[in-house]
């Protein structure tokens, strides 16, 4: 990823045809409206397309290539809004780093990033020239890391939400409810993306698990696997990039709480195991040990 440098001064086409009526084509025919274009659409299919400037592909990845075809005729220039498909059937793409309900304001588009690349100087330029329109930061991605690129942003936003419908499935079974689970542990989520926003993971990552509390740890994957045996498998996969975390931090303030003395759950000791095990029975855990530790 490289930021947006292109020989040719960016300029806002004066005219855009928005192809496709879906979330994303919704809301930029709105942004790009009050960007000062003239705006045709978000059109639907038969839909005719009027001869302009740019015309923008806001459909689903298989059907670009019929639209591109369709459009072509009419427009100087055609583009598409895709983060993973490439540039075979198009002259540039503009992929905003947003996910989109389709009832957002134009506003959404201000100080996002926004994925771009062209077949041509002038084809980058018309991109950029978009993306500033809207308010958004311009970056180039190269054809050969569209694919990881989209990847990175899928992991982000889809897979994040994956994650989050666990956390409130796993509250569940705890006896609370899901709207009081998402209000409850939204605080939480928001934090806790500041602080990587901030910070990066490895210094922001906090909890059992940075502390070498593997007793919480079990009990905690005991819980779900009686509650909810369906996510178990989630939840290992999670707590062992989790692990891989923790070690990575190394010295950093995330992993400040770790009791140096206390052996890692890699130890080959059974009585100091079994000692464990015994703390997290009687209700006074190491977690609880090493926070009373923390605050002398």
């Amino acid at each position: 990823m490289n930021a947006s440098s292109s020989p040719v001064s960016a300029a806002r086409p004066r005219s855009v045809a928005v192809v496709g009526a879906g979330r994303l084509g919704s809301v930029l025919a709105r942004a790009l409206e009050e960007a000062g274009s003239a705006v045709h659409g978000p059109l639907r299919r038969g839909d005719s397309v009027p001869v302009v400037d740019v015309a923008l592909l806001c459909v689903p990845d298989a059907a670009i290539h019929d639209a591109a075809a369709a459009v072509r005729p009419h427009a100087r220039l055609v583009g598409h809004v895709s983060g993973a498909t490439g540039l075979d059937d198009v002259d540039f793409n503009i992929h905003p780093l947003q996910t989109f309900t389709g009832s957002e304001s134009p506003a959404v588009f201000h100080g996002i990033g926004a994925a771009i690349d062209g077949r041509t100087a002038e084809a980058r330029a018309t991109a950029e020239g978009l993306a500033r329109a809207l308010g958004a930061r311009p970056f180039r991605v190269d054809e050969a890391q569209r694919a990881g690129y989209h990847a990175s942003a899928s992991i982000a936003s889809n897979l994040l939400l994956a994650v989050l419908d666990a956390a409130e499935r796993v509250a569940g079974s705890a006896g609370i409810a899901p709207d009081d689970a998402r209000a409850l542990l939204a605080p939480l989520v928001h934090q806790t993306a500041t602080n990587w926003a901030e910070r990066g993971a490895a210094d922001a990552l906090t909890g059992p698990i940075a502390r070498g509390d593997e007793g919480t740890v079990a009990r905690q994957r005991t819980a779900v696997a009686e509650g909810n045996s369906e996510m178990l498998a989630l939840v290992d996969a999670l707590t062992a990039q989790t692990r891989v975390l923790a070690e990575s931090a190394g010295g950093r303030p995330s992993s400040r709480f770790a009791d140096p003395e206390r052996p890692s759950s890699r130890s080959a000791d059974p009585e100091r195991g079994a000692e464990r095990r015994d703390e997290g029975r009687s209700g006074t855990g190491a977690g609880d040990a090493v926070d009373r530790k923390d605050r002398a």
